[in-house]
Formats: C-alpha cells, sequence, structure tokens
C-alpha cells in the first residue's frame, strides 16, 4: 500500500476522521522509535552488559569440584573431611564472615586438609538488594576474617542465596574475586532425603567435565549421600578438584549458561 492511500479516509460526517487519526499516531510512534534508537546514549541503556558469574569450566579433563556452603553450624566437619580424605577430593569451603570467628578451628581443619578456603560474604545478606559499596564491604568483611585467622588473600566469592546482579559482581571484580556459582545442585538444602540427593547429582543434566557441584555443611543426610556420589563418580573417572584449580583466570569468556570457554 502506498503511503498516500495508507492516509486516504473518508470523513463520518461529523468532522472527525477516527481512521486517520489513528494512522497519525501509529506513525508518530514509529517515527519516535526510530529516533530513540539511533541516538547513541539510550544505545547504551539497552545495551548495558549483563555480567555473569562462573557456573562451570570447559576442559577435557575428566574433573569437577566440590564445594559447600558454610552458613550455619559445624557439627559434620569431622565427617565431611573423613569422605573427602577418602576419595581424594579436595573440595572448595565458602564461608561466611561470622562462621570465621564462630568456628576458626573447623576453618583451619579444612585449610590444613587442602581445602580451598573461599568468600561466602560476611553476614549472607540479600547481595542483591545492596548498593556497590555495601556489596565490596561484605566480601571485605570475610576476607579480613580469612586473612586474620589464616593469613590467607582469598579471591573465590559465592553470594549468598545465589543471588547476583552487575553490582554484585562489579564489587567483587574491584576487590579482586572471581564470581562463583554452580551448574550442579545437589538440592541437599531441601532436605528430601540422601537417595533424592543422590540422584538429583548423579543424573543431572549438566553433569560434565569443569562442573561445580554445591553442597552445604551441617545438614544431616549431606555426608550420607555424599560419600555415595563421590563413590560413583569416581567410578566414572572423575577426579575432584577445587575450584581455585578449576577456573581460569584469564583468556576466557563466558557463554550464555556461565560456562568458561578458553580463549586460544
Amino acid at each position: 500500500m502506498k503511503l498516500k492511500n495508507f492516509f486516504e479516509s473518508k470523513d463520518d460526517g461529523s468532522g472527525f476522521d477516527a481512521l486517520r487519526a489513528t494512522k497519525l499516531i501509529l506513525l508518530a510512534a514509529l517515527t519516535l522509535l526510530a529516533i530513540i534508537f539511533a541516538m547513541p546514549s539510550v544505545q547504551v541503556v539497552f545495551g548495558a552488559e549483563k555480567k555473569m558469574p562462573i557456573y562451570s569450566t570447559q576442559t577435557d579433563k575428566k574433573v569437577v569440584a566440590i564445594t559447600f556452603d558454610a552458613a550455619w553450624g559445624a557439627d559434620d566437619t569431622d565427617i565431611l573431611l573423613e569422605i573427602l580424605e577418602e576419595y581424594d577430593a579436595r573440595a572448595t569451603f565458602f564461608i561466611c564472615g561470622y562462621w570465621f570467628e564462630k568456628y576458626p578451628e573447623d576453618v583451619k581443619k579444612f585449610h590444613a586438609a587442602g581445602h580451598d578456603i573461599a568468600n561466602h560474604g560476611d553476614t549472607h545478606a540479600h547481595v542483591g538488594s545492596l548498593s556497590l559499596e555495601k556489596n565490596k564491604a561484605e566480601i571485605m568483611g570475610a576476607h579480613e576474617k580469612a586473612h586474620a585467622l589464616l593469613g590467607i588473600e582469598m579471591d573465590l566469592y559465592r553470594p549468598p542465596y545465589g543471588e547476583y546482579n552487575n553490582d554484585v559482581i562489579t564489587a567483587a571484580e574491584q576487590t579482586g574475586y572471581f564470581t562463583i556459582q554452580w551448574d550442579v545442585d545437589s538440592l541437599d538444602w531441601k532436605k528430601l532425603g540422601a537417595d533424592r540427593m543422590v540422584n538429583t547429582v548423579l543424573n543431572h543434566k549438566n553433569l560434565q567435565n569443569g562442573s561445580i557441584l554445591l553442597f552445604h555443611n551441617d545438614l544431616p543426610e549431606t555426608p550420607i549421600a555424599l560419600r555415595r556420589i563421590l563413590s560413583e563418580l569416581k567410578n566414572r573417572g572423575y577426579e575432584f578438584i577445587p575450584v581455585s584449580e578449576l577456573i581460569l583466570r584469564e583468556n576466557f569468556k563466558l557463554d550464555h549458561a556461565g560456562r568458561q570457554i578458553p580463549i586460544q
């Protein structure tokens, strides 16, 4: 249809041509949209980069990372250490700031056994609702407690509740941290039973080389399921390395699922 014909319509006798008015409004709206998307400043807003954490790492090696979030009690420390040693598994413990203060001897045991000590925020806050500066304070609060206790400089951060946005990841970057999530959740926190946990992990659609597995300490059925999971994964040929040895620290990109892809 030609533009001229598009606007041709007849008056209904009332002096108001409703169809023509509707078409004029439509054309005006389309013109406004064209102008908006042509403006560089608006393109920056609409094209803002969405930052992502690391969920897994592409690797040819048959390895996975076992991780624990430590934010509750510490009753199962010794049994977890026993199981991990049994399967020659070095894990990563993401620890809250108050956990360093309340259970310093347990932290020391994890560290002495060769496991990663990593950052889970100072107070286990809902960081998605915090400002950039408050996110940095959450990270550095736990960082300073780990340094005071162990003399280490942590660089792996897992936001509490798995919450993140650009401010969360930017805060981590500006404090020298890599933000770490997971691609296989054991769902132990749902307390569905050891059998369900084992089935969830071993049959997970994402389980592959370079996967990061999520568990929590201080849950009664997690050690039971963990022993069975590690046994079967070892039978499948997997080795268990900490996140610090799994992830790439340079020359990588993240795909849509947060998987690290090496850049040659």
